[in-house]
């Protein structure tokens, strides 16, 4: 992918920044062999996602339910509350993004106040993976509903297809083998591409925002109905009256609009890359014949049942995004996400999320010339949103396998499943800059080839940027301090799931360690998540006496209420 250099100076901060995280003794107040190898066996899951991969302020943000994971296992106390960043909030919320150089006015007579923030948001995501040996294709649609402050609405549909490599190594646990136990470690390579379209729901404008809010919502629904209705008749088979099946089939989807249609339909071309690595560990039965076909052999496996404890995913993301109309057509912006989460239990799911995420946009001409020209790049805006959530609820997955037999190689047919419903608390914050001029352009590039005087922190945190800077502050923190839009979100999150899979595969067998592919697979994930503002939304003014930047309510974010969908 042309012009992914910026990659390289995340990939370095990444590199940096990783260190282990000290390891508890997980088997004490276990007396038996068994447990203490299994949590062994766990413990090395979990220093391999999340204490090898994870920057350690990053690591910090899952102790919590990395202990709430590994509890029932060894017996340890719980992690005191205050352990988990600090505040027992967690990630994964929307920015507070708007109040812009384009923006009409100043918000409440502060140019550092954000015009508006998200209240609400109704996200559907069906991913569809398939494995042919070494090879994984992925695809998914992704469906947004949101409500934002100024009584917008927006609804985004976004698809994506990827197709790469991946490859695992799994062990049976010493002395729980017979019954199940193992623990897998994978790693996976996608690159691919997508499209999407996002429609501005805005027509209703009376002056009240809750009100322009309600009626605003009501058509972004009504819409979503009439793109649905639409989906179905484009996908009638091909018949002798199609054409006129079609027809009257679009007739009565176009009834569905709503009285006034979107403001703006904008398309955009998405490219990603993402490398993964995930872990996790599994305990049911295994069931055996009774070693009697006369043969002299013993009793041979005939398949298993397992359910998931615990699990962990490490995942790098960068993602272009070209916008070829609405109002930011002719951008293009470059999204490098790092993202660390991990669950666990059987019957029940401990889930714990760290995201951090640099956001760079510029002109897509210029930056396509300087490309060929070899010249350096002029960035228009930087966003960094750093986020992490935990969560608790009812659910899992289980899979059964069956040996096939009379094959000289083993070979097992799986099927899995799941599904639950995990409620969440998510904390977000965000620190935006509209690099409006050479000096501020030029020092968030030098940052991002690794040039100038590095930040202290790799990434630094928009909690961080509110502080008086050091008198050794690199120029990005000077940067963040002194004109950065500053804000901090809170919300409750409800998520419901579901997961089905087939494999078919075949694997070499060595002592306690087994290597193993898929000779085929297939796996469909659904899910469905709300997210509700709550708490007490906060943004930092410009910079006061003595250089500090005080939070203070936003206003722009409270003063209109989400409606429950």
């Amino acid at each position: 992918m042309s012009g992914m250099r910026g990659d390289d100076r995340l990939r370095r901060w990444h590199r940096r920044s990783r260190g282990l995280v000290d390891r508890e003794r997980l088997d004490r107040g276990q007396g038996g062999a068994e447990y203490a190898a299994m949590v062994g066996v766990v413990s090395l899951v979990v220093a391999a996602i999340v204490g090898l991969s994870v920057p350690a302020d990053t690591a910090t943000g899952l102790k919590s339910a990395v202990c709430r994971i590994l509890h029932p296992l060894s017996g340890a106390e719980a992690c005191s509350s205050g352990d988990y960043a600090g505040d027992g909030k967690g990630g994964d919320g929307g920015g507070g993004g708007g109040g812009g150089p384009d923006d009409p006015f100043v918000p409440n007579g502060d140019p550092f106040e954000p015009a508006r923030c998200l209240l609400s948001q109704d996200q559907t995501k069906t991913t569809v993976v398939i494995q042919i040996i070494f090879i994984k294709i992925s695809s998914s649609e992704t469906v947004k509903l949101q409500q934002w402050s100024d009584g917008t609405v927006t609804l985004e549909r976004v698809t994506e297809t990827s197709g790469g490599v991946t490859a695992s190594i799994s062990a049976g646990i010493p002395g729980l083998k017979d019954w199940g136990g193992s623990a897998k470690l994978s790693g996976t390579y996608l690159a691919g591409s997508g499209s999407g379209g996002q429609w501005l729901f805005n027509g209703n404008k009376t002056g009240d925002t809750q009100a322009d809010l309600e009626a605003n919502l009501k058509d972004a629904q009504q819409f979503a109905e009439y793109l649905k209705a639409m989906d179905d008749c484009n996908s009638r088979p091909a018949g002798p009256r199609s054409s006129e099946l079609g027809m009257i089939c679009g007739y009565h989807a176009n009834k569905k609009k709503p009285d006034l249609d979107p403001e703006r339909a904008p398309d955009v071309d998405i490219t990603k890359t993402s490398i993964e690595a995930s872990g996790n560990a599994n305990f049911g039965g295994k069931f055996k014949s009774g070693g009697k076909g006369g043969k002299g052999d013993g009793p041979k496996d005939l398949g298993k049942i397992s359910g998931e404890v615990l699990n962990g995913t490490m995942t790098e993301d960068v993602v272009v995004m070209r916008a070829q109309n609405g109002p930011n057509a002719g951008k293009i912006t470059f999204i490098y996400t790092f993202t660390v989460k991990g669950s666990a239990g059987a019957g029940g799911v401990a889930t714990g999320e760290r995201m951090q995420q640099v956001a760079v946009t510029y002109d897509a001409a210029a930056y396509d010339q300087e490309e060929k020209d070899g010249a350096s790049h002029h960035p228009e805006k930087l966003v960094i949103t750093t986020s992490q959530e935990a969560g608790e609820g009812a659910g899992g997955k289980v899979e059964a396998g069956v040996n096939v037999p009379g094959t000289p190689i083993p070979v097992t047919i799986d099927v899995g499943g799941g599904g639950g419903t995990i409620e969440s608390q998510i904390h977000t914050e965000s620190a935006e800059v509209i690099l409006d001029n050479d000096t501020d352009s030029n020092t968030v590039e030098d940052w991002l080839r690794g040039k100038g005087n590095p930040a202290k922190n790799p990434l630094p945190s928009p909690s961080d940027a509110a502080e008086v800077p050091d008198s050794d502050a690199s120029d990005l923190e000077r940067l963040l301090h002194d004109k950065g839009k500053l804000s901090k979100l809170d919300y409750n999150a409800n998520t419901d799931w579901w997961n089905a899979s087939l494999g078919i595969g075949f694997g070499i067998s060595a002592g306690q360690v087994s290597f193993g592919f898929k000779i085929f697979g297939i796996d469909i994930t659904h899910e469905e998540k709300n997210q509700t503002i709550t708490g007490d939304p906060k943004y930092a003014t410009g910079p006061q006496n003595g250089g500090a930047r005080p939070w203070v309510e936003w206003k722009n974010c409270t003063k209109t209420k989400p409606i429950p969908t």
